[in-house]
């Protein structure tokens, strides 16, 4: 096992020193957790340090040089998961600001929105929205009902909500402080409908007040996050000049005549959704932040805690209880492993948005961020709750900051993509090439794209010689074998039942809905394999690698049982080996989570009762 520095060194990655940074901030004083905070309060003192924040240079970092940024994507995403350490209703109202309304506007708009807004975006100046969500369609974006009617009178957009169904809904800023909204609403030129666009609409004037047109409400107390203030949004009849479309890749000349250098409606939406993915690899890497705090908290909890002993001795500390180590020690080995998938995911990111990534690159980020964003926010939630459980009656205290991490993040598992549906589209992405005439996100597509598929060329088989009763368990290549092998069966296995159902006539969208248990495991299967070859080839981290795998093989134990790929015998071998993996990493558990490096002033819990 590494010392702390060196797991530091390889958790830290590529941008140390952004870390660094981000820690120092932290660590002051006045700005540790406001998790007790009223209200009000918590909104005012949130908005405080995010234009604290911005005027020191530190939320533009991914705007191009010329906005005030430092060009670098991947510096971006890594500060912003360090601040997960801290508030997370900070870490929200950034993205929100700086990365989903600011991301909108360098992505879906060109040079004169870029030259107008972003200075003032990356300076708070002009607070906004990420006007997507509406209270009927969440995920589905391509059937939302808000409309953006072309009036070539006047040249302007006629934005408004239809019904209230069509009302945007949990829309950061939206309640107190945002100023205008990049909104998502149905195109209409030309007197045809065009599909989902963006357009910048003002909501407020200087002094706070709503615009005419636009009625606002305050969504008020959530379960979590309640230093954000998210509110709905509802349009009549609004109307924006022709110039403020977001119009990277599509236009609306004066007299109305629309036009797309991508022909495909479908290539063109998910072309556009595909350049605003840094919000979702961003919260993949705040979950892991988070999961980092609440081991931090419960690790050290376990390292002072005594309960029972034996007759006439000193209580023994819950880290020395097997119980307990399997509690925390394979979470901890998760997160490590999640730790370094996000930082290939960052790596992927970062090509594609400063080089001209073809759509090869473009699919395998959205494949590898839909699959690791899934699996990290699950982790997170039942890392955090597992901590918590077992810090006990201290871990329910609200100063123990379980109550806050616990309730803030719960809404990451849904928010930049419920998490069902983005394993639905990582397994689409997985189970054929990307089709462009296939290229919806819904049942239908995936099956009727299924139905034409060659399934006997699908994948390449694992050797499966050695897999039952041979190799090392604590070999990379064993390990690396076995999650070969179980993707690898669940991808075809789904790919011919779905071939099955629809060679006897069905339907295809029954298909697909009888056998999506099915798909998504075969993708969760995929992002377990790829978290495992994320990590480093380094003997401080060989012991945590080995944890991760055994305890993710020992999970599937029935699966590997079933498919004759481990004896009865081979099977007991996994679980001894998981507990002897816990043992052996027992002595070094606090240097494990001192190298995560979260600032002590965030770490609050309540001493335990020793005596």
């Amino acid at each position: 096992m590494g010392t702390t520095e060196t797991l530091r060194k390889l958790l830290d990655g590529r941008y140390p020193e952004t870390r660094d940074r981000v820690r120092s901030w932290l660590s002051e004083p006045g700005n540790a957790p406001a998790d007790d905070l009223e209200l009000e309060e918590h909104r005012a003192r949130v908005l405080a340090w995010a234009q604290e924040l911005s005027s020191q240079g530190d939320t533009a970092i991914g705007y191009p040089v010329e906005y005030g940024g430092k060009g670098s994507p991947a510096r971006s995403v890594t500060a912003f998961e360090t601040l997960a350490m801290g508030d997370l209703s900070l870490l929200v109202k950034c993205g929100v600001q700086f990365g989903l309304f600011g991301g909108a506007i360098l992505h879906l708009g060109t040079g004169r929105h870029h030259e107008r807004y972003l200075r003032d975006v990356a300076s708070l100046e002009l607070p906004g929205c990420f006007a997507m969500t509406e209270t009927g369609h969440g995920s589905n974006v391509q059937a939302l009902g808000t409309t953006a009617s072309y009036d070539a009178a006047t040249e302007e957009f006629v934005v408004h909500t239809p019904h209230e169904a069509a009302r945007k809904d949990y829309i950061g800023n939206a309640a107190r402080d945002g100023r205008m909204a990049v909104v998502f609403a149905q195109l209409i030129a030309g007197g045809e409908q065009r599909g989902v666009h963006a357009l910048l609409v003002p909501i407020r004037d200087d002094d706070g007040a709503s615009l005419p047109g636009v009625r606002l409400e305050d969504c008020g107390p959530k379960l979590g996050l309640n230093g954000v203030d998210n509110g709905r949004i509802w349009f009549d009849h609004v109307r924006v000049p022709r110039e403020n479309l977001l119009d990277r890749y599509a236009t609306v000349a004066a007299d109305g005549t629309y036009f797309s250098p991508i022909e495909n409606p479908t290539k063109r939406f998910f072309t556009m959704l595909g350049t605003l993915i840094q919000g979702r690899v961003s919260v993949s890497g705040a979950s892991i932040s988070a999961a980092k705090v609440a081991l931090t908290l419960a690790v050290r909890h376990a390292l002072v805690r005594r309960q029972f002993g034996p007759p006439g001795e000193e209580e023994a500390l819950l880290m020395d209880y097997r119980t307990h180590q399997r509690r925390l020690l394979p979470a901890l080995a998760t997160t490590y492993a999640l730790s370094f998938a996000q930082q290939r995911l960052v790596d992927e990111l970062d090509v594609v948005f400063t080089t001209d990534a073809d759509d090869r690159l473009r699919r395998q980020l959205e494949t590898l961020a839909a699959g690791v964003k899934s699996v990290a926010t699950w982790h997170a939630s039942d890392t955090i709750q597992r901590c918590r459980e077992a810090c006990g009656g201290a871990g329910y205290l609200r100063a123990s900051r379980f109550a806050a991490l616990k309730a803030d993040t719960d809404v990451f598992t849904t928010f930049e993509g419920d998490n069902t549906v983005l394993l639905q589209l990582a397994a689409k992405n997985l189970l054929t090439d990307y089709k462009d005439a296939f290229g919806e996100l819904d049942p239908l597509g995936l099956a009727q794209f299924v139905a034409g598929q060659a399934w006997g060329v699908l994948t390449e088989r694992t050797p499966l010689r050695k897999l039952v009763d041979g190799g090392d368990l604590r070999s990379r290549d064993t390990q690396l074998d076995l999650f070969r092998w179980r993707h690898e069966h669940l991808l075809e296995s789904a790919a011919r039942r779905l071939k099955r159902g629809l060679d006897s006539g069905r339907d295809p969208f029954s298909v697909l809905v009888d056998c999506q248990d099915h798909v998504l495991e075969a993708a969760r299967s995929w992002v377990d394999l790829v978290v495992l070859e994320s990590f480093p080839i380094d003997p401080a981290v060989d012991a945590l690698r080995s944890l991760y795998a055994l305890h993710t093989i020992e999970a599937a134990r029935g699966y590997y049982l079933e498919h004759g790929r481990l004896s009865g015998g081979r099977s007991k071998e996994v679980v001894k080996t998981v507990n002897a993996l816990c043992a052996e990493l027992r002595p070094d558990v606090g240097a494990l989570v001192d190298a995560f490096g979260v600032p002590e002033n965030v770490l609050t819990p309540s001493e335990p009762v020793t005596a």
